[in-house]
């Protein structure tokens, strides 16, 4: 069904679920799994005088580091082949197109995202970089909700 799953990864609780899941499948199907962890830099940052954002790019690209080691150990635990990755986003791409960007140039056929489950204000002041994933796919994404949101009632 599913050859190659990329699943895209932050450091949060959530994105651990989704990892879980995504492990959990490609060990099942037999797939290839892709674990991205996105480093995104917003043009703001640069635009700033007298200021240098090495330091804050330095922290992700170490924090995205650490993200896919524990997606490597997970995924050699479990006899999943695939290769963890960090990437940046490219010119004024957020982090869903990069997503998506990626996932195409793989040959990825499963996204599988966490979700952290805003709603309202906190969603439309926050945005939702799953929900606009899913917007810009062209394969199918499997989301993965946080905790609390699978802990809501209906």
């Amino acid at each position: 069904m599913y050859q190659r799953i990329l699943v895209a990864l932050d450091g949060s609780d959530t994105s651990l679920r989704a990892l879980d899941a995504a492990v959990g499948m490609a060990a099942a199907l037999g797939a290839a799994l892709e674990p991205l962890y996105v480093v995104a830099m917003p043009v703001l940052y640069y635009e700033v005088p007298m200021y240098d954002p090495t330091s804050i790019r330095d922290a992700l690209l170490e924090e995205g580091a650490q993200v896919t080691a524990k997606a490597a150990e997970l995924m050699k635990a479990k006899n999943v082949a695939g290769t963890p990755r960090v990437v940046e986003t490219e010119g004024v791409d957020d982090v869903a197109q990069t997503i998506v960007r990626t996932a195409a140039a793989d040959g990825a056929d499963l996204l599988v995202l966490g979700t952290h489950g805003r709603r309202g204000f906190q969603r439309l002041m926050l945005g939702s970089v799953a929900e606009r994933t899913v917007r810009l796919a062209a394969c199918p994404v499997l989301l993965v909700p946080s905790r609390e949101a699978g802990d809501e009632p209906a």
